[in-house]
């Protein structure tokens, strides 16, 4: 039997064995194309590589990645962070699409290769899970900036409003206003109970020499712009740390209540519905950012920007948390052992050239992480250059960096409401796209294993929009942003163990050899060299490494994403005390 009659044997037979020596009664089943027809199938190509670098390309490559450059040595991790995307992420990503193509099963099902370890694809959907129940909340916060944008004069670009602090700086795309001299605007501490900044009374005239200019914003105690401001003050209405969980805000209640509607919407018929919207969601931030990258290259001091982004402070290379941060980086933004992956290429026909596409969409993602680094940094450039201060001192808000920098860039811009309408409506695409994978990979490993409930799929997708909605009410708190913290952090750890057990199953046990004969039944070739040799020895290394290094009695984990984190002048606390806090709220 030549391989063309193998192939056809292979889809017709919906429950074809290929036991290979895996173990007794071990079947490894192949879906027929009725069965993959009834299951979903993607369109067309095109709707399968626009969702999956819809799903690469997420709010991770915006806003994380340059957050992590810039508090982490601008360029100095540029080189972790390529050496573990060649060496981690690439062949996980090739790892995962390859199995589930060939299966058509989603995370659920296809580790039947392995049975005793078919908890790894459980593990998969619950990750995704609680990914899915606070990554909405960046969602949330995007709409809530397309509403305010939508005034004559947008909240974020003066210093007059009740959020603002005393020492407020006006920051715009031609000049810096220092506001010594407040009326009319209230102290935030009379918001938050136990809030209280070292600032002189309202009003009063503050010494210029001492607490404006460069040595305001080397200040660790304050916000320093008033698009910062705006970010703590009034989106988040963040509270003095964890203990503090504070009240329901219900401006970002309704922003979050929208942000689930419209996933359910768009979830409605499956893949084939996701395939459509990426049209617009995965191509539209492309050009956007390179409007944004013209226009921060035109600002003076831009250049400062892109050398901190680009030169490597070699120094870095020797902490710990650099390479750390650049691995989780990875992880975060191609999403291998979430479950994503396997999901999307579980819906592909039988033949699609997977090796190709894993390198495609590898690098295309990853390459907008870069790309985005340099919009931001130019824009960063621009703003420590009118301050007087180094680029990595300019702005201190942590994860909110996109937040800052962008509607800053924005507003240089000529009409900046439109931009930035424009601009957070591509953040939010951009987000959703990552959104909907995160919760059909819930969907689908509740499909894979209750096939009965393929005709109950709207009431099930419902369900589970309306409960990752109530667990997200957390974020909506003053608090809420700390818990964010935690849960990005901990959360995107948890799969480093189950890429060690992905590795393991693989290499180890289904091995090698039944996967160049399930590739070449595929695409006609085997698998690479470079990645049997990556994934069965030095993957699995660097990641037992890593997790051992974030292991929970540590306790240098990054809490302080700014100065208003540290929680009560605790600089670092162990996962243990975060854990504390929490369940004693």
């Amino acid at each position: 039997m030549d391989d063309k009659q193998k192939k056809e044997s292979l889809q017709l037979n919906p429950l074809l064995s290929r036991q290979h020596g895996v173990g007794d009664g071990v079947d490894v089943g192949v879906e027929s194309d009725n069965e993959r027809k009834e299951r979903g199938q993607w369109g067309t190509k095109l709707d399968y590589i626009l969702s999956m670098i819809g799903y690469c390309v997420g709010l991770g490559n915006l806003w994380r990645f340059p957050y992590l450059c810039n508090r982490n040595g601008g360029g100095a991790f540029l080189i972790p962070f390529l050496f573990f995307l060649l060496v981690c992420g690439l062949p996980m990503f090739f790892l995962e699409v390859t199995i589930a193509q060939f299966s058509g099963k989603g995370p659920t099902r296809v580790w039947d290769i392995c049975p005793l370890l078919r908890g790894v694809g459980v593990g998969m959907v619950m990750v995704s899970s609680l990914i899915s129940m606070y990554y909405n909340m960046i969602i949330a916060w995007c709409i809530y900036y397309i509403i305010r944008s939508c005034s004559t004069m947008m909240p974020w670009m003066t210093c007059t409003n009740w959020w603002n602090t005393a020492l407020c700086v006006e920051e715009t795309a031609s000049a810096t206003t220092y506001v010594t001299n407040v009326t009319n605007v209230r102290n935030y501490s009379d918001h938050l109970t136990n809030v209280t900044f070292p600032i002189g009374p309202v009003g009063s005239n503050v010494s210029a020499e001492a607490d404006t200019g460069a040595d305001a914003w080397k200040n660790d105690t304050l916000s320093h712009t008033s698009l910062e401001e705006f970010w703590q003050y009034n989106t988040l209405r963040i509270s003095g740390g964890l203990e503090e969980v504070g009240e329901l805000q219900w401006h970002l209640v309704l922003c979050l209540l929208g942000s689930w509607t419209i996933v359910f919407f768009c979830l409605i018929r499956g893949v084939r519905s996701v395939g459509k919207v990426v049209y617009v969601t995965a191509t539209l931030p492309y050009l956007l950012l390179l409007i944004l990258l013209i226009r921060g290259l035109t600002l003076p001091g831009a250049v400062d920007g892109l050398i901190f982004f680009l030169k490597p402070d070699f120094s870095k290379l020797l902490e710990v948390q650099v390479w750390l941060e650049a691995c989780l980086q990875v992880f975060y933004s191609l999403g291998p052992t979430w479950g994503g992956l396997i999901t999307m290429a579980s819906y592909n026909k039988f033949n699609n050239n997977c090796l190709r596409d894993s390198i495609v969409i590898t690098f295309v993602g990853e390459g907008t992480s870069i790309f985005a680094g340099f919009v931001i940094f130019t824009i960063l450039g621009a703003m420590a250059h009118r301050q007087g201060v180094h680029v990595s001192e300019v702005v201190s808000s942590g994860p909110g960096l996109g937040f800052v920098a962008y509607p800053q860039a924005l507003s240089g811009l000529p009409i900046p409401q439109l931009w930035s309408v424009i601009f957070f409506v591509m953040l939010l695409t951009v987000g959703l796209d990552s959104q909907f994978v995160n919760v059909e990979v819930v969907v689908t490993g509740i499909m894979d294993s209750f096939p009965r409930l393929l005709r109950f799929r709207i009431i099930i997708t419902a369900i589970l929009c309306s409960f990752f909605f109530i667990i997200g009410l957390l974020f909506c708190t003053n608090g809420g942003i700390y818990m964010f913290q935690l849960a990005d952090w901990y959360v995107a750890a948890l799969m480093l163990i189950l890429s060690i057990l992905e590795c393991f199953i693989v290499a180890w046990i289904y091995g090698f050899k039944r996967l160049d004969e399930d590739l070449e039944l595929m695409i006609g070739r085997k698998v690479p060299i470079f990645f049997k040799v990556i994934l069965t020895y030095i993957t699995p290394l660097v990641f037992t490494r890593i997790a051992k290094t974030i292991s929970p009695s540590d306790s240098w984990l990054p809490n302080n994403w700014s100065s208003r984190t540290k929680y009560r002048g605790k600089e670092q606390i162990t996962f243990k005390e975060n854990i504390c806090h929490l369940c004693i709220r």
